[in-house]
Order: structure tokens, then sequence, then C-alpha cells
């Protein structure tokens, strides 16, 4: 018996039989063609796309309606790379320049286009790299001949095991009751997936497909992100014992589904959704989001020949809007940079992309771009209350251009007798350290603040969380950070502005009494951790939280400081 640790997805427990899949295709074979090979290498690779692009659309229409809505986008995503001109029309190139066999110049324009997605500073855009990578596999064993990854299941309940999980790959295997994945972190597709398909997972799971043997027995904690090989009997009577109390837990949160999230003391708080697409805001309202706190834009910018026009970009946004039923959704702008090209003729990679031209700093560069975007999000605004969000500010001139191309695209839309809303509140996000130290002065010229916990960790602590030799000194509960929350907090309450936390911490159930006793009133979480932040919530008395919260913060050593955080937490 040992185990496995990584990331764990999707919580509940899980017991059953490892069932190992095919590594992905590791050694393409390359040659040489001669000059008369090169047209039928070109038709072998045009098929190959063809044959998987085909594929994709059979999975996506043999999709349950009750399926996970993230699916067919995630479907849609792989589909898009198909006609990435970065990587398809490269590899053409190759073939046709360097004389290389199909096989070859897809996966090598494959893997440096992965290499520059690496290099980007943003979580979740740098796991596009591994959906790059799993759309090259799917074309690479259409070429080899070598297809099969899904076997077929057996009687006994199956974890799938696998060194890496293409959404495609994931759909297919809808009778697994639990996952073991080597890579990923809790931003990739297959996280995302395993989330909306409500089947606990572990990701990150290091060299677990190398280590577990097939029908080896597993225990699969997708809470804690453990997975347990070839447990005992003593093991197996513990976990089986959790993984009823554990449905217990799952059945009485859904009982809080429709409570409103009000403290002991009554105090009124505001949970919403984080969303990465359009139709996640109906899973995130069935969730019972108040809002949605987080609509990252990305996804329309990402994989394509061409940037987004305002008629398409205004349809997402009018999807979210219409979808949420009169509440709130707060948009954000496009957070990207020169650390990713969008498209031809985009900036070059960066030296240091995360100290680089990105989010704001990239939109203020490229105006005609911008203004598309802000027309677009005006023109949501008319169909649902709406939030502007600008990510990372450090500048208050910043705001100041923000504003007046807010202004200019409100002109341009009045001159097309287009409605939307004048009133457009505008926010930004915290960050860095910057923004939280002047954030008495952001609260002048915004209508509301939002605290995003990720990168204002990584930017105090100088920690890159996705670096696994650092990644153990990435410490959300660091006094320092604590402290800049608070400071934020304070600044908008003192001003009478909003103020959310959009970033993990806000999902993060054991840090709820903390947000509380700093005078947080909005939280913004993936939709899965709605119900068991608002038991915390039901539970917390925030008359007695603040004065105890003040204490904590005074703390220096995060130790001690964690020490006091599981005190709060138990005395509630």
């Amino acid at each position: 018996m040992f185990s496995l640790h990584g990331i764990g997805v999707g919580g509940g427990i899980v017991i059953g039989r490892a069932r190992r899949l095919e590594a992905s295709e590791r050694d393409v074979p390359r040659y040489r063609v001669i000059e008369t090979q090169v047209e039928r290498e070109l038709t072998r690779l045009e098929t190959a796309i063809e044959v998987v692009r085909a594929e994709l659309q059979a999975i996506a229409e043999q999709l349950p309606e009750e399926g996970p809505a993230e699916a067919r986008a995630l479907l849609d995503v792989h589909a898009m790379i198909l006609d990435d001109p970065a990587l398809v029309d490269a590899a053409r190139d190759s073939v046709r320049q360097h004389l290389s066999n199909a096989e070859w110049a897809f996966a090598s324009q494959a893997a440096q286009l992965a290499a520059q997605f690496e290099e980007i500073d943003d979580a979740y855009l740098r796991e596009r790299g591994r959906d790059v990578l799993q759309v090259a596999d799917r074309v690479t064993r259409v070429l080899s001949g070598s297809r099969a990854r899904v076997h077929p299941g057996r009687d006994e309940p199956s974890i799938f095991v696998a060194e890496d999980l293409s959404p495609a790959d994931m759909l297919a295997l809808r009778s697994a009751v639990g996952f073991a994945i080597d890579q990923g972190g809790a931003t990739s597709h297959t996280a995302i997936l395993a989330r909306g398909m409500n089947v606990p997972a572990v990701v990150g799971a290091g060299l677990a497909s190398r280590l577990i043997a097939d029908d080896d027995w597993l225990v699969l904690d997708g809470e804690q992100g453990i997975v347990i090989v070839a447990p005992d009997e003593g093991v197996l009577s513990q976990y089986r014992h959790l993984q009823a109390v554990g449905l217990r837990e799952r059945e009485a949160l859904q009982k809080l589904l429709h409570v409103p999230a009000i403290t002991k003391d009554g105090t009124r708080i505001r949970l919403c959704a984080n969303i990465e697409r359009p139709d996640e805001a109906a899973v995130a309202l069935a969730g019972g989001a108040e809002g949605v706190g987080l609509f990252r834009s990305e996804f329309l910018f990402l994989n394509r020949r061409e940037l987004p026009h305002e008629d398409e970009q205004y349809e997402a946004y009018r999807e979210a809007v219409l979808a949420m039923q009169g509440r709130p959704v707060t948009i954000r702008t496009l957070d990207v940079g020169a650390d990713k090209t969008l498209a031809r003729g985009g900036a070059q990679l960066a030296q240091n992309p995360a100290l680089g031209r990105r989010a704001i700093r990239y939109c203020l560069s490229q105006p005609s771009m911008f203004l598309v975007q802000l027309r677009a999000i005006l023109r949501a605004s008319a169909h649902g209350p709406v939030r502007l969000l600008i990510p990372m500010l450090a500048h208050g001139h910043e705001i100041d251009q923000t504003l007046r191309l807010i202004g200019i695209a409100k002109v341009q839309l009045r001159e097309r007798n287009i409605a939307f809303d004048e009133g457009l509140p505008v926010g930004g996000m915290v960050e860095i350290p910057a923004a939280a130290l002047s954030a008495s002065l952001f609260v002048r010229r915004l209508d509301f603040l939002s605290i995003g916990t990720n990168d204002l960790t990584q930017y105090t602590l100088a920690i890159d969380r996705a670096d696994h030799e650092v990644a153990s000194l990435y410490e959300p509960f660091h006094p320092a950070v604590l402290r800049l929350v608070a400071m934020t907090i304070r600044a908008a309450r003192r001003a009478g502005k909003p103020v959310a936390v959009c970033g993990e911490m806000a999902g993060d159930w054991g840090a709820t009494h903390l947000l509380l006793g700093m005078g947080l009133r909005e939280f913004s979480m993936h939709p899965a951790s709605l119900l068991r932040v608002k038991r915390e919530i039901l539970r917390a008395d925030v008359t007695k939280l603040a004065p105890r919260v003040g204490r904590l913060l005074q703390a220096v050593d995060p130790l001690r400081m964690r020490a006091q955080l599981a005190r709060l937490v138990a005395g509630g």
C-alpha cells in the first residue's frame, strides 16, 4: 500500500479498480520525405485533421442533454485548435520546406506552441498549452494508426489512470467513478470537466500512471487530493465510512440551495460564481449563485486566426447576461498580453511575462481592439445588469485611460443608436500589492473593487504556484497577503463601495470566517464551492468574528497565523 498526492477536484471519495489508459504518443517518428512525396504527406495531414474534427463532432452530438455544460465548450476549444494557423499552417510549411513527415511536422509545431503557453503567468492560460498537445496527440494517433486509448468497461467501478486526458477522452469515459491524472492543475480542462461531470478526480498526481498497475484497488479522495493504491482492509473500512459521511454531507448541503446566505447576526452575504464561458452561467444559477462575480473573456480570443468581432463578443456576453435572469454579471476585460500572441502580427513573447505588457496594459496599447470589446460589453448591458472589471491595475492613469476609452465606446454606440446601460459600473481588480496599497485612491475613481487573491499572493510572495520547485512556498494565508486583503476591504467599505474576493480564497470554506471578519460581504467562486461556503456563512456571527480577526491580523509568523485561523474556524 502507498499513496500519491495531487490536486483534488470535485470532492468526494470513491473506491474502484484502476484502469490504466495508454500513454500519449511519446516517440513520434521523424524522417525526411522526398520532393515527390510532399503532396502525399500534406494529404495525410489534412485527412487526419478532418478525422479528428469528425470525432469531436460525433462526441458532441452524442452528449446527453443533461450532461455537463462545459462539455460542448471544451470540445469546441479543441476543434478551434485544428484551425489555428500557428499550428496547422506551420505544420504544412514544415512539410514543404523541411521535407518533414506529417506526424513529426504536426507534433513538433504543437510542442513549440505549447512551450509559448508555458511562459504565460496566468495559470488558466498556461494550461491551454496542454489542450494543444492533446489535440496533437489525437492527430498523430490517426496518422500512425494507433487510435484507441479507451477500452471497454468492466462490471466493477473504474477509476481511470492516465498521464493526461483530453476532454474528448473523458467524455468517452462517462462510466468512470473517478480519475487519477499525472498532469494538470486546478484550471486545466481536465479539472474543469471533472467538476462539470461531478466526478471526483486527482490531477497533477505525478507518476500515477507509472506506479499504478491495472486492476489495483484504489481509494481516491477528491477533497484532499490523495490516491491510495492497494489499500488494506483497515484503510478500506475507514474510507467506506468517510464515503458514507461525505454522501450524507452532500445531501445536507443540497438542502441549503435556496436558503439565503445570512449570518447568525443577520448580515446578508452575496455569493456569486466565477465562469469562463457563457454556457456556464446557467450552471452557476442552478448551483445557487446570486450573480457572476467574474466572467473571464479570454476564451473568445484564444486559438483562432482572427480576433473576435464585436457582434460575436456581444452575443457571448448577452448569452451569459440572459442566463442569469436579472442577476448581475461582472465581465472582466481581456487578461492576456505580450506573453501570448492572440493573432498574426500580435505582440512578441515577453522576457518576463508576469511583469510585462499584460491585462489592462496590453489592452491600452491596443485601443482599437479594446474598443471593440468595450462596445460589446456595453451592448450586453442592455439585456440585464452588467459590471465591467479591469484586470491588473497598478496606476491611477490606467484607470483614467480606461474610463476615457469607455466614454469613446459610449459615443460610438450612441451614434449607431444602439442601446446600453449609461450607468454601467466600472470596477478594478486588486491583484498586485501596489493596487492594495492604493485602494483608497482607486475607490474614488471606480464603482467597485474585486480582489484576485491568486495573483495577489503570487506577486506579494514572488512565488509562481505552478512552479513545482517553489510551489510549497505559495501561502495565501501569509500575514502580508492577508493584511493587503484586509486593507483593500477596509478602504472600499470606508468609501461605501462594493468589494468582492474572486480568487480561490473565496471558495476556500476554511477562509470564510476570516473574510467575514475582515468585512467582506461578497464572495465569487467556482459554482461547486457555493454551498460549502454558504454553510460556513450560516454558522458565522460577524459581530464576534470582527474583533477576533483584528487580533489575528497582528500575527507576523505564518505558522502562528495558521494556528489562529484554525481556532477561528473551529470557534465560529
